[in-house]
């Protein structure tokens, strides 16, 4: 479902952005595209579309900060620029989407099917609504879709390859390359390294970050959320019993009709020759449809002239009052259970319709409903309760700033501890209260620093407050140099084996360059592209980067783990019997490749065309944007 409600052709708009934008201009918005401007609330709620996009697809590996970025809101904007002059070309084109492939194509998508697969009308409403939107709203938003999508296929489509670039593509893809492999390991070298005092101490004072500790702070804090509040707020039965005897409608049912109808198209401007037989065939179907009631879905799916129903057998799901024409309504309204109409006229034809399910009208009781009363009366409560205490909150944290205890007192809250907090938030502490930036940049402030004052209120989260008082700072420090010398000399011995190692290493290169001997090489493998490296990953990339118009060639490369190597190419093939499938894969990945950087050309063309003109300021790009 989520594919359908988000645009359709997003990635071949993902444009490079710049730092930041200023707000835009109330009467210009952010942007004008065909001479229709794009607000900054359009903006800001794309934003938030993608955001929560983001969130549902990726779960607890969403972080927000990835996407609340200068580029990421840049992006957005692109989009929705982009959008709105393809929104123009459709429109200056004349693009449409026909009912019936805009009908098969809602009818296909699971969140509204039922289990058996068929049609479920009320989901479809049910799913509609939970987005905000009803389905006339949904079939718009479908049609500029598919309009969309089908423009972007053309383009894309296209696209054109040469045969012999895809061919020398994949060649040089599947090119395979005989190689020996001469290694000179660290551990070889460690004996010849003798490490003194004074290298120690260089490495200690040239790395200096390596051995820092961060400064930490032992910290006092309290919490006002939900939770707090909860256990100061009851609903009693009475307001209970109150709240249903004064809003009895809300817990009342109205009777649910579903339907099915079998329609022959007859509109308004049919002859009278034409209307006649439509009668005379829809006649012909209700006589059937009365002599076989049970086989009604498939009569319906079979000869029913409604795109909309005839694949879903006929089936309209409940019915709501303003959904059809009066004179199909009053039908429907009219007969009981498994009974079939007689021929319904409207504007549309005429209809033959049953009515599949009836669920009368019902009160839930009291006691049905109680829990839900409860909850919401809670709630209701617990937000007002929460603005009276979170005043108070304020007002007596910084009142009676030597301490959190006052605040604790008074508002029944725990004063709780946590030790070795750093300035910046820590994954590893999740969503805790203090684990958050607001918080800590109030906590490692000079003046909570220096006089151990409590912090302002802080707001964490929605509803929820922290103040915070320091009781013990640590400044950042440096290890002491006795206490890591042991490791620095362990890792300078490393480096000082591997410098050896590429010393011996570039003397028998240098030596197997000049005869092009193979002696003390091991035995020849093959490396390419498309299988599992043979010899190390590092080296395998070098070997095949390297350069072969003159054999034997040779490679010295530094391969991590294990030492320096010495790799002689002595062969250059191709496989005897190429992946076909693979090649026409490859052909496909960069005709993909050509035709995205022709959509993105023509969205450009169409950008001028629409004069789009982003009106906000923009600006000088950072370097890390560039």
């Amino acid at each position: 479902m989520q594919i359908f409600l988000m645009l359709l052709i997003v990635p071949s708009f993902v444009l490079v952005g710049v730092s930041s934008y200023q707000s835009g201009d109330a009467a210009t918005g952010v942007a004008m595209v065909d001479g229709r401007k794009i607000t900054q609330q359009e903006w800001e709620e794309a934003q938030r579309q993608q955001i929560d996009r983001y969130r549902q697809q990726m779960g607890d590996q969403f972080d927000q900060k990835m996407f609340d970025t200068p580029e990421a809101r840049q992006a957005v904007l692109d989009n929705l620029v982009a959008e709105r002059a393809l929104e123009a070309e459709i429109k200056r084109s004349h693009l449409t989407v026909n009912d019936a492939t805009l009908a098969q194509t809602i009818a296909g998508i699971d969140a509204f099917k039922k289990p058996d697969g068929s049609f479920d009308m009320e989901q479809y409403k049910a799913v509609l609504a939970a987005q905000g939107m009803s389905p006339a709203m949904f079939d718009a938003r479908m049609r500029r879709d598919m309009a969309m999508q089908q423009l972007n296929n053309a383009v894309q489509a296209s696209a054109f390859v040469p045969r012999t670039v895809s061919k020398r593509l994949s060649d040089v893809n599947d090119q395979e390359r005989e190689v020996q492999e001469l290694v000179f390991p660290v551990s070889d070298f460690v004996s010849q390294v003798k490490v003194t005092d004074e290298m120690v101490k260089a490495y200690y004072d040239k790395n200096a970050a390596l051995f820092a500790v961060p400064e930490r702070a032992k910290v006092e804090y309290v919490v006002l959320d939900a939770a707090a509040v909860e256990s100061q707020v009851t609903v009693s039965d009475a307001e209970v019993a109150d709240f249903y005897t004064k809003n009895q409608q809300r817990f009342g049912a109205p009777e649910r009709r579903t339907a099915s109808h079998i329609l022959i198209n007859a509109n308004k401007s049919a002859s009278a020759a034409d209307k006649a037989a439509a009668k005379q065939k829809a006649e012909a179907i209700l006589a059937e449809v009365r002599a076989n009631p049970a086989n009604f879905a498939a009569i319906a799916k079979a000869k029913s002239q409604d795109p909309g129903s005839a694949e879903l057998g006929g089936d309209l799901g409940v019915v709501e009052k303003g959904a059809f024409v009066p004179s199909v309504e009053d039908a429907i309204a009219k007969l009981k259970q498994g009974e079939i109409s007689g021929l319904v006229e409207s504007e549309f034809g005429y209809h033959i319709i049953t009515v599949t399910s009836v669920v009368p009208a019902a009160t839930k009781s009291l006691d049905e409903v109680k829990g839900e009363i409860t909850a919401e009366l809670k709630k209701a409560k617990m937000s007002k309760k929460f603005s009276e205490l979170a005043e108070v909150f304020t007002d007596t944290v910084y009142e009676q700033s030597d301490s959190l205890k006052p605040v604790a007192d008074k508002l029944k809250l725990t004063v709780q501890t946590v030790d070795n907090l750093a300035r910046t938030p820590s994954p590893a502490l999740a969503d805790a209260p203090y684990n958050n930036a607001k918080f800590l940049q109030a906590v490692f402030a000079d003046d909570s620093l220096k006089n151990k004052r409590n912090t302002e209120a802080i707001e964490v989260a929605p509803s929820t407050l922290v103040a915070g008082r320091v009781v013990e700072f640590k400044p950042a420090t440096k290890r002491p140099l006795a206490e890591v010398d042991a490791a620095i000399r362990q890792r300078v011995t490393i480096e000082e084996a591997v410098k050896l190692a590429r010393k011996a290493g570039e003397v028998k290169l240098a030596a197997a360059k000049a005869s092009g001997d193979a002696a003390g090489f091991a035995a020849p493998v093959v490396v390419s592209r498309t299988k599992q490296p043979t010899i190390n990953p590092t080296a395998a990339l070098a070997v095949l980067k390297a350069d072969v118009s003159k054999l034997p060639a040779y490679v010295g490369v530094e391969v991590p783990g294990m030492g320096y190597g010495v790799y002689r190419i002595g062969k250059v093939a191709m496989p005897a019997a190429p992946d076909a499938a693979r090649r026409a894969a490859e052909a496909e990945q960069i005709a993909g490749v050509v035709g995205q950087q022709e959509m993105y050309g023509f969205i450009e063309a169409l950008k001028q065309k629409a004069k789009a003109k982003i009106t906000v300021e923009q600006p000088a790009k950072t370097d890390a944007a560039n």
